[in-house]
């Protein structure tokens, strides 16, 4: 399984990116996909997660009603759109794919097994 993250980079706060993650090697359309994200010194963090189908999705607290994450199952993608972004966003972005097939929806890093190398945002005051 490989996943590949993209769409990081620097941005003023208020801004807004679009990160995406390819993946491959899996029956991508079967395995619920998560985003995490580690800042500098601090622990890594649930940030979003999308079931197999698409129909239920769970969001970190900090993220509630700026983050969306969506996925293209035809694409074998997932997106994370961020919108108002703060200064604390700042962290590298990792997405993962679930471990179980068809589980419900997690926001625990153990239940996934497969990650993706990292896409960096930077959000500038």
């Amino acid at each position: 399984v490989q996943l590949q993250a993209s769409g990081g980079g620097l941005v003023q706060a208020g801004g807004s990116l679009r990160l995406s993650c390819a993946a491959s090697g899996r029956i991508f359309s079967y395995y619920n996909m998560g985003w995490f994200r580690q800042a500098p010194g601090k622990e890594r963090e649930f940030v979003a997660s999308i079931r197999w189908s698409g129909g239920s999705t769970v969001y970190g607290d900090s993220v509630k009603g700026r983050f969306t994450i969506s996925r293209d199952n035809a694409k074998n993608t997932v997106y994370l759109q961020m919108n108002s972004l703060k200064t604390e966003d700042t962290a590298v972005y990792y997405c993962a794919v679930a471990r179980r097939l068809a589980a419900p929806v997690s926001i625990v890093p153990n239940e996934y097994d497969y990650w993706g190398q990292g896409t960096e945002v930077t959000v500038s005051s």
